[in-house]
């Protein structure tokens, strides 16, 4: 049974059991659900010298009798932080599986890598039923948190199996697994310097020059904010000079500015490199395909259009191409003439639950016709999936250039200062028509290039 807690000792050293107790009795009401012994059950123990709940690293130590304890106002306050998230459980992230993955093998003392964890025991034979039921297994729990109760399995048409998190658990986890990287680096820093210290006075000036190398694991330094250093430059080209993928771990996301960056993202349409986003970002921000020329205008939509509007339209004309064009990449843009521009055109019907509002009909999807490199030839058509009465099939036909007309009266009065720095006048030498440097992947890896 798990330990007794005794209130009002606050600040004071509590041992593994009674933290278990602790943790899941000031969790309860939280929206992410919490996994119950985290300080005494795989793979993070306290025994490995800290446990990782939530963001938060909690370092344990040993309290007299070689007991392991840990300070109670450490777990208060991670559950106080966890507390705070707030979470949409439709608003979802695929976390795998991705082709091209290497796999890696981990024990207690190793970063968390909750990607691979996760991943490697779904894919155990019956790995996604035993998580479903509960049972133990590799891993326990990840940073505290129950991700077994979070995960969405999806199936495409091919019968390949896609597993999803809420994005607020994404972005949680990516910002706990920085937050441990950093934590065992000062941890090996500061062994290596009190090893330092015991050595003879003439032995000891060679020894501290090797220590000051950076890990291999990443950056030492606190995250920087992106400041356009990487301005104008390929993708095709920055992507394969070396060092470049420690460089972009060193920096925070563009725009949410919270998440340590994991990926450079770039133009696909014209091969510039825009700025360094994390995980979470980077996946918001690609469109939802559902085939090479077709999108599900999906809920997202809302945040990219609506609510951050002015943060996701300087980051897309971050790439000169479509800054100097004063349009967005053809996904996007075709995306945006779905949500936006044809948003009056979308019929509701009367709310199913019996309430007096309307809800918006169906699945608003958009697909096109030709590319943006012949946009005369170029449709869009945008269409409703799912009616409930089976009408308003196609809702209409835009094409690609009154498309991008419409988007840049749009961005003036939306973002009048991205707009103020867009237009054919603002950068000279692009070449006339464009082209992808690479192909799209559509999102099947999560390598950083």
């Amino acid at each position: 049974m798990p330990e007794r807690v005794i209130p009002g000792r606050t600040g004071g050293l509590i041992t593994l059991g009674a933290a278990d107790a602790l943790w899941a009795d000031l969790t309860t009401g939280s929206a992410v659900p919490t996994a119950s012994g985290p300080f005494t059950c795989p793979p993070a123990t306290g025994r490995a010298g800290h446990v990782l709940l939530g963001a938060r690293v909690v370092g344990t130590v040993r309290a007299g009798g070689g007991q392991w304890s840990v300070s109670e106002i450490e777990v208060r306050r991670a559950a106080a932080e966890l507390n705070a998230v707030e979470m949409d459980g439709q608003d979802l992230v695929r976390i795998g599986p991705f082709r091209d993955v290497p796999q890696q093998e981990y024990g207690e003392n190793t970063p968390l890598r909750w990607r691979r964890r996760i991943t490697r025991e779904l894919q155990e034979p019956d790995g996604l039923e035993r998580a479903a039921r509960g049972e133990s297994g590799r891993p326990h729990h990840v940073a505290g948190i129950d991700w077994r109760r979070l995960l969405v399995e999806q199936s495409r048409d091919s019968g390949e199996r896609t597993w999803w998190l809420p994005r607020a658990v994404v972005r949680l986890l990516d910002v706990a697994e920085h937050t441990e990287t950093q934590w065992l680096q000062a941890a090996r820093a500061g062994q290596a310097g009190a090893a330092i210290a015991e050595l003879p006075s003439r032995r000891r000036q060679a020894p501290a020059t090797d220590s000051r190398h950076t890990s291999p694991d990443g950056p030492t330094a606190p995250l920087r904010q992106y400041n356009g250093e990487l301005k104008g430059q390929l993708y095709s080209v920055l992507s394969r000079k070396p060092g470049i993928s420690r460089k972009v771990a060193g920096w925070t996301c563009t725009v949410c500015r919270t998440a340590p960056a994991a990926v450079l993202d770039h133009c696909h349409e014209h091969g510039y490199v825009r700025a360094p986003l994390c995980h979470s970002c980077n996946t918001q921000e690609r469109p939802d395909h559902l085939y090479s020329n077709d999108i599900r205008v999906a809920n997202h939509y809302t945040r990219l259009f609506d609510t951050h509007t002015a943060d996701w339209l300087r980051h897309w004309h971050r790439c000169p191409g479509c800054r100097t064009r004063t349009t967005l990449p053809l996904p996007h843009l075709a995306a945006w003439t779905a949500h936006i521009a044809c948003r009056s055109l979308r019929p509701t019907h009367r709310d199913p639950r019996g309430s007096r509002g309307r809800t918006p009909c169906g699945a608003l999807r958009v697909s096109w016709t030709g590319s943006q490199n012949a946009p005369r030839s170029c449709l869009l058509t945008v269409t409703v999936d799912f009616c409930p009465s089976g009408e308003h099939r196609v809702l209409a036909q835009v094409p690609y250039r009154e498309a991008a007309e419409r988007f840049g009266t749009w961005l003036a009065e939306t973002a009048p200062a991205v707009a103020a720095a867009a237009g054919p006048d603002r950068l000279d030498g692009l070449p006339a028509q464009s082209r992808p440097v690479i192909a799209d992947t559509g999102g099947e890896g999560l390598a950083l290039f």
